[in-house]
């Protein structure tokens, strides 16, 4: 009678730490052994930690302290944020941010609307209104800032021309503490247009033709099959246009920057957190005082977004 069989097991059944390593030493990386991934991730990863994670702790230490006009800071614990609840201009930055986050909304819907009209069966020149429509967000932005400049302008702008047409007298948009952060947001709302649109395009791609045939047979109108095909099943899109949209709204500084100017009596109406941000600590030099406001944007855009994560359940439908 023979005793139990010895014989060596095949390559393919022994252990995956058995098979890593010949004579003790572990083998050189494989396409399989995850450290491919691990390479090609690095260089993103270091990106992320030098220039985001790294300075987002830095500004939170930097608010804690106090700096001088030629350099250097010390500690001074909570100081800048007492500062920061008793001035004013913060109140009136948090209500100028809150009113341009609110307007730039107008862009989802109307982006929305865009992509709808440039999917139908059938459309010409998609192509060419796509390209148009993009053109805002690969443009610079002074360049789009000078031209709206020029359409806003209270005496030879394009803009009051075409309502002198109609007997309607434009006002001063720039320089009127009461048209300029309306006058910014509609540019905002048109340059995240064409952004906006991409992703709606790619998600209404992805809606089953199937559903709007069916639509069809039943009789319903473009209109209908917009509002109980299209929007329901474009939800995650949506959601994630607002999100983006929401936080790129609370950082809006270039367009008041270049059109308004720190000189226009509209500019106390229009700075936002992010414009006294700049104010503060490049142009006050107060590093800690400015480092305190970005704690705070901060803090907005945790809280903002959280909470649409939040909501999403309610309205938003995956599968």
């Amino acid at each position: 009678m023979s005793g139990p069989s010895t014989a060596t097991a095949p390559a393919e059944a022994r252990p995956i730490s058995a098979r890593t390593t010949t004579g003790g030493r572990p083998r050189p990386p494989t396409r399989d052994s995850g450290w491919w991934a691990l390479l090609f991730l690095l260089p993103a990863a270091a990106g992320l930690v030098i220039f985001e994670i790294w300075p987002t702790f830095q500004t939170i230490y930097f608010s804690f302290t106090s700096w001088g006009a030629f350099g250097g800071h010390v500690w001074s614990g909570l100081e800048n944020y007492r500062t920061l609840i008793a001035d004013s201009d913060i109140v009136h930055a948090i209500v100028n941010t809150a009113i341009i986050s609110v307007i730039s909304l107008l862009a989802v819907p109307l982006s929305a609307i865009v992509a709808a009209l440039l999917s139908l069966p059938g459309m010409r020149g998609v192509t060419v209104y796509r390209t148009l429509y993009f053109l805002p967000v690969v443009t610079l932005p002074a360049a789009v800032a000078l031209t709206w400049k020029y359409l806003f302008n209270g005496d030879y702008g394009l803009i009051n021309w075409l309502l002198s047409k109609i007997g309607v007298n434009g006002p001063h948009w720039l320089s009127d503490p009461a048209t300029a952060i309306f006058a910014i947001s509609i540019v905002g709302v048109w340059g995240s247009i064409g952004y906006n649109m991409v992703i709606f395009l790619s998600g209404i791609r992805g809606i089953p033709t199937d559903y709007y045939e069916a639509a069809e047979l039943d009789g319903a109108g473009r209109l209908a099959q917009f509002f109980h095909i299209t929007v329901p099943l474009l939800t995650p899109s949506i959601f994630f246009v607002t999100v983006i949209t929401v936080i790129n709204s609370l950082q809006a500084f270039d367009l008041i920057y270049l059109m308004v100017g720190q000189q226009s009596p509209a500019i106390e109406r229009t700075e936002t957190l992010v414009y006294l941000f700049y104010q503060r600590g490049f142009a006050e030099h107060d590093g800690g005082y400015a480092a305190a406001i970005g704690v705070l944007l901060l803090l907005a855009t945790l809280i903002l977004t959280a909470a649409q994560f939040r909501l999403q359940r309610r309205w938003v439908h995956y599968g």
